[in-house]
């Protein structure tokens, strides 16, 4: 019995795993992006910064907007970047590339984890 127990969280694990899927992207402020949806102009502006609460990405066109921990770790990923590691008062270069790896939601995303660039 506890074998196939363990199996069957084996199988379970390996089955998450393969559904998550990577997207590569830039990395906005979420409400921003809501209010500046289609205007690619406006679009530019919505760079997230040190104290963005709402996380979102922008990758083929399309806008996908985090899950709550996935705000976390977009938060946590955006402070502990490379270029900030040197001066963390110094605001972040404009475009903010992340590649995100998680599970598609309709048009949101259940970060598993997250790469900033």
């Amino acid at each position: 019995m506890r074998r196939i127990f363990t199996m069957c969280a084996v199988v379970a694990v390996f089955t998450t795993l393969a559904l998550a899927e990577s997207w590569t992207g830039k990395l906005v402020d979420a409400s921003c992006a809501d209010q500046n949806k289609g205007d690619q102009q406006k679009m530019a502006a919505c760079d997230p910064t040190g104290s963005t609460a709402a996380f979102a990405l922008v990758a083929s066109g399309k806008i996908f907007k985090f899950d709550d921990a996935g705000n976390a770790k977009a938060a946590e990923a955006l402070k502990s970047r490379a270029d900030r590691s040197t001066n963390p008062n110094a605001p972040p270069s404009t475009t903010i590339t992340a590649k995100v790896t998680g599970t598609k939601e309709g048009d949101n995303l259940k970060v598993e984890s997250i790469e900033v660039q």
